[in-house]
């Protein structure tokens, strides 16, 4: 009977010691599973980027080499030549002058046209509640939720009627097809975030409406109405299908005339043209990244 309270002490430290080691092998294999699962995702991370280099960068490097390529054989892993052949072949073609020059006036036109046409109606999206106003905004998506050739073979008919074919007001409408969804919807969301309150107060200082408007609502309205014609140009300059359905072949853009390059040129010519087409469309990019890194663009599409 004595014995009992000596053994006891022990039998509680053995459990105290035992129970200290299963929690500190859990801990060990928690740790173990953190640093593999961080590991893991990192490496996942990795291979993700390295795949979104290859599929964004490698096509650019790709037309890069070749537009100062003079030959390439297999099996040799870089050109065998370089050159500057096919810039000059570009540039002193008329045909291709022509086709860059149409783009360079047609796309700014076009979005002239939409901002005239889209921000009226923007800015009674944004401030009015009007009967079908949802069905309105939900049905702009409609010209682009269907393949538009489909579209452009229905308007052929009609452009034969008005004699619009082949000619730069037939472009022009085709063209604004593409832009009306980013020239209502973004501008709309970026009227409808300037606060009222400012408003108020200019016209409480005295400020007539039109002034307001001008100078409160359309200066706060601005990058969000800037991103909008940004995307609107892209799409006009970057628009193929329709210009050369009703185009073709009195007029021809840069996107129009790849269909020609791709069949009839060598393919350094159609890197270069590549290079060139590519040329606006991240420089406009690039000039406002601070407006669409900085949400424009997406809460453009989040009106309600």
């Amino acid at each position: 009977m004595s014995a009992s309270p000596a053994i006891a002490p022990d039998l509680v430290g053995e459990a105290h010691t035992a129970q200290t080691a299963t929690t500190s092998g859990e801990r060990r294999r928690a740790r173990s599973a953190i640093t593999v699962a961080s590991v893991a995702r990192r490496v996942g991370v990795t291979a993700f980027a390295v795949l979104l280099l290859v599929f964004i960068l490698g096509p650019l490097v790709w037309l890069g080499v070749h537009a100062f390529a003079g030959s390439w054989t297999y099996p040799h892993l870089g050109p065998d030549s370089w050159t500057l052949r096919w810039w000059q072949t570009v540039f002193s073609d008329e045909s291709l002058g022509t086709a860059i020059r149409n783009s360079l006036v047609i796309s700014p036109i076009v979005v002239v046209c939409s901002a005239l046409i889209c921000l009226p109606a923007a800015y009674a999206f944004a401030r009015f509640d009007f009967v079908g106003r949802r069905t309105f905004l939900i049905g702009l998506f409609a010209t682009n939720a269907f393949p538009r050739m489909g579209l452009f073979a229905t308007l052929a008919s009609l452009y034969y009627a008005l004699d619009l074919m082949n000619t730069v007001t037939g472009i022009v409408i085709v063209q604004l097809l593409g832009t009306v969804v980013f020239m209502t919807w973004i501008p709309a969301a970026a009227f409808a975030a300037v606060p009222r309150s400012l408003e108020e107060a200019a016209r409480d200082a005295g400020a007539s409406r039109i002034r307001v408007f001008f100078t409160v609502t359309v200066r706060l309205a601005l990058p969000g109405i800037l991103v909008g014609a940004v995307m609107a140009f892209l799409a006009s300059f970057d628009e193929a299908q329709g210009t050369y359905l009703v185009g073709a072949p009195d007029i021809l853009t840069m996107p129009t005339e790849m269909y020609t390059l791709v069949l009839n040129y060598p393919k350094q010519v159609a890197a270069v043209f590549s290079i060139l087409l590519s040329i606006p469309s991240v420089v406009l990019l690039l000039a406002v990244r601070k407006h669409v890194m900085g949400g424009q663009l997406a809460e453009g599409f989040q009106i309600k």
